[in-house]
């Protein structure tokens, strides 16, 4: 059964879907962000993963900044049509991670905490001090 791509229940989340990004040889989840309508069709069409960030809302191309980019090799979407798995390869210093590993699930809980159990592969202060997320509240 051939589904369109508009299948994806953009809906269900207000607009926007997770995507799973994988690396295409070696299977390691790289990170999960957020696609809207204008992203897939971005990603789809030119074979260079975008997503949508929700905390600058507005579009994403990821390596914009750091030149860690991702070519597409496959676009999957998942049974209730809401999540999509996106399998690339990982281009520039091969980080997908904005703290500078190889995957943003670098940190095991080892039972007391969370601790590395990967090698940081760049500093990410070679990309500049506006790179990456903002800081993030304490809740107070």
């Amino acid at each position: 059964m051939t589904q369109n791509a508009w299948d994806i229940d953009f809906d269900k989340a207000g607009g926007v879907v997770p995507v799973v990004t994988q690396d295409y040889r070696s299977g390691i989840v790289l990170m999960v962000a957020y696609m809207n309508r204008e992203a897939f069709a971005e990603t789809a069409g030119t074979g260079r993963a975008c997503y949508f960030s929700r905390s600058r809302n507005r579009l994403w191309r990821k390596g914009e900044e750091s030149g860690n980019f991702q070519i597409v090799r496959e676009i999957r979407m998942d049974c209730d049509g809401d999540t999509i798995l996106l399998r690339v390869d990982q281009h520039g210093d091969g980080v997908a991670c904005h703290e500078g590993y190889e995957s943003c699930f670098f940190r095991v809980f080892d039972g007391d905490g969370w601790v590395a159990a990967e090698n940081r592969k760049v500093d990410p202060a070679k990309y500049g001090s506006s790179y990456g997320h903002s800081a993030k509240s304490d809740g107070k």
